[in-house]
């Protein structure tokens, strides 16, 4: 399980430090996609895996299943950590996810998101304004 927030510098050739809490859990290699709003989704093998075989039993007669699946999957890269610690992200991922020099890795259950620092402050910013608002909504799914 993924948790917490951390703060790392991407290089000009886009390389990142996967914080070390995370290491162990990701493997050697993980999998990096786009993920929603706009940052980057990393997932160990055994959870893309699973991932995977969700999206290919979406219906691809469904316009928005195919749609998803192309957007998901073209952006996918296997990532392979180095003796640093790091990640070499590739560019088409961060110009998507618009990541300059202040990165937020965080741990989100059973998956890492990459965000630009900014970007990352002003989600937060928003969601909290409204976060007991979002709690009363998630009350529907048992939460």
């Amino acid at each position: 399980m993924f948790m917490g927030e951390y703060v790392h510098s991407i290089d000009v050739k886009g390389r990142l430090i996967v914080p070390s809490k995370f290491r162990e859990s990701l493997g050697e290699a993980f999998v990096i996609t786009r993920g929603l709003d706009n940052c980057i989704f990393g997932y160990p093998m055994d959870e893309w895996r699973k991932l995977e075989e969700k999206l290919k039993s979406l219906p691809m007669t469904k316009k928005d299943a195919r749609a998803f699946a192309r957007f998901f999957f073209s952006g996918a890269t296997e990532v392979e950590l180095d003796k640093q610690g790091r990640i070499n992200i590739p560019a088409t991922l961060v110009q998507y996810a618009n990541l300059e020099k202040e990165c937020v890795v965080l741990g989100v259950s059973s998956r890492i998101e990459i965000w630009a620092k900014e970007a990352w402050d002003t989600y937060y910013d928003e969601s909290e304004a409204s976060f007991n608002e979002i709690a009363e909504n998630m009350i529907g799914f048992d939460f």
